[in-house]
């Protein structure tokens, strides 16, 4: 999964990235609203976490470029310290998917893009089933028969993206979009690489191959 953060108090963005990070996320983070809107229309991401009160274009404006301008769907969830009844109408009738409000856990604010992504591809449960293959995507473990199948990182992104667009192609743009930063220099070969171990791991039904376009969960 990876997620944009627009917030531009620098240290918290930094601690926020460090957390999903340490989630299983991608996470590209810009600190006012103009570069935010335009990561945000350009980039592609399962999940947005927008402060409000932000430098050269506040939250709620970003919001409603996103919704109105560009028809951007991709799941919003505003972090404020903006608390009010008023503030939080005003934020979810913009076009917000949920409200938190600071101070707040890191394991709540997670908890809850899960969930935004889950609903946004039509997945409300964080069980995923995929023949004898079951995800977990709240506690990122794949069994396979009942029994735990051990994957990096980079391996379960992979498997959980097939897996939540099961029956989809997944191009190996979306594949390099989901699981690198827009910092990061990857040699195209890796997800080969990646396609191969799962393959040896989960069983070789798992991914199914379209020459030249990109993977398809097939089991």
């Amino acid at each position: 999964m990876k997620v944009l953060l627009v917030e531009d108090e620098i240290a918290l963005a930094r601690v926020m990235k460090k957390a999903f990070e340490e989630e299983g996320f991608t996470v590209d983070a810009t600190h006012d609203g103009e570069s935010g809107l335009f990561n945000a229309e350009s980039g592609t991401y399962d999940a947005i976490v927008l402060d409000l009160m932000l430098p050269r274009l506040n939250g709620i404006d970003v919001l409603k470029k996103l919704r109105t301008k560009t028809q951007v769907v991709t799941p919003v969830l505003i972090l404020t310290a903006r608390d009010t009844l008023d503030d939080k109408l005003k934020g979810l009738n913009a076009g917000a998917d949920d409200y938190l409000t600071k101070p707040f856990e890191l394991k709540e604010l997670i908890a809850r893009v899960r969930a935004l992504v889950r609903r946004s591809a039509g997945k409300p449960s964080p069980l995923l089933q995929l023949g004898d293959l079951e995800f977990d995507t709240a506690s990122r473990v794949v069994k396979k028969g009942g029994k735990r199948v051990e994957l990096t990182a980079k391996e379960y992104a992979l498997a959980e993206l097939l897996a939540m667009h099961r029956g989809e192609l997944v191009t190996r743009t979306m594949i390099y979009d989901r699981l690198y930063d827009e910092n990061d220099d990857t040699l195209s070969n890796v997800v080969d690489v990646y396609v191969s171990n799962l393959r040896r791991k989960l069983g070789a039904g798992f991914i199914e191959t379209r020459r030249n376009q990109g993977y398809i969960a097939g089991v």
